[in-house]
């Protein structure tokens, strides 16, 4: 992989990476700032994409058609979904799904996308090189459920978890897995977990601070990841 591209939903996840990378390029593309970067010798290209799915497949596209990368990363923070995954471990998707995706009164199932499929993969040596990575933190691999959508409510989780069998949930991942499929890229999606609508106990910490421990923490097993690709 020569050139990697690195994509995050919100600055807190960016600036987690880049404080400790070295910049030796920024520039623009539409409204987006793109900035090369320099980590153990591979060439990586972070951008901050906004928040959704929309602005996830655009920015996807938009990395995809100007920058020539090999493959794309979206790292970020997500909601747990999953009595078995906890605040503050990591979850590696070996697969993504649009939970709001719903074509039912066609005949689908509901997240199936015509002539994309239900669940869309991620790239076997990516999750598996993901997989090697041992950090302070618990691990998972598994299906990881975007929409555009907080969830907030118990209930929505449970139901998210029961029909996908969703470990986890966010707003971005799923669209850029779908951009990088047509686009024939290969991809992963790594969260971390910053909150959960099982009202789990917080240690009185708030939702902000939790981002920011979430953010570090995904961008130490970022930088893991990258000392392991080839």
């Amino acid at each position: 992989m020569n050139k990697i591209g690195l994509i995050f939903a919100m600055r807190e996840e960016l600036d987690a990476v880049l404080k400790n990378v070295k910049v030796v390029n920024e520039y623009k593309i539409f409204d987006l700032n793109f900035y090369e970067c320099e980590y153990n010798n591979k060439d990586c290209v972070l951008v901050e994409s906004g928040i959704g799915k929309v602005n996830a497949a655009r920015c996807t596209q938009i990395m995809i058609d100007n920058i020539k990368v090999d493959c794309i990363l979206n790292v970020g923070v997500a909601g747990s979904v999953s009595k078995s995954v906890k605040i503050g471990d990591v979850v590696i998707g070996d697969k993504l799904i649009q939970h709001d995706f719903d074509l039912r009164p066609f005949n689908y199932e509901r997240g199936y996308i015509p002539n994309v499929g239900k669940f869309i993969p991620c790239d076997e040596y990516l999750v598996r090189i993901a997989n090697e990575i041992k950090l302070e933190t618990k691990s998972h691999i598994g299906t990881i459920a975007s929409g555009d959508i907080f969830v907030t409510e118990s209930l929505m989780g449970e139901k998210i978890n029961n029909k996908f069998e969703a470990l986890c949930v966010e707003m971005e991942g799923a669209s850029i897995a779908q951009t990088c499929y047509l686009s024939h890229i290969p991809f992963l999606v790594i969260r971390s977990i910053s909150d959960s609508p099982n009202k789990e106990a917080n240690n009185n910490l708030t939702f902000d601070e939790f981002l920011e421990y979430s953010s570090n923490m995904i961008a130490k097993f970022l930088l893991e990841f990258l000392n392991k690709i080839s």
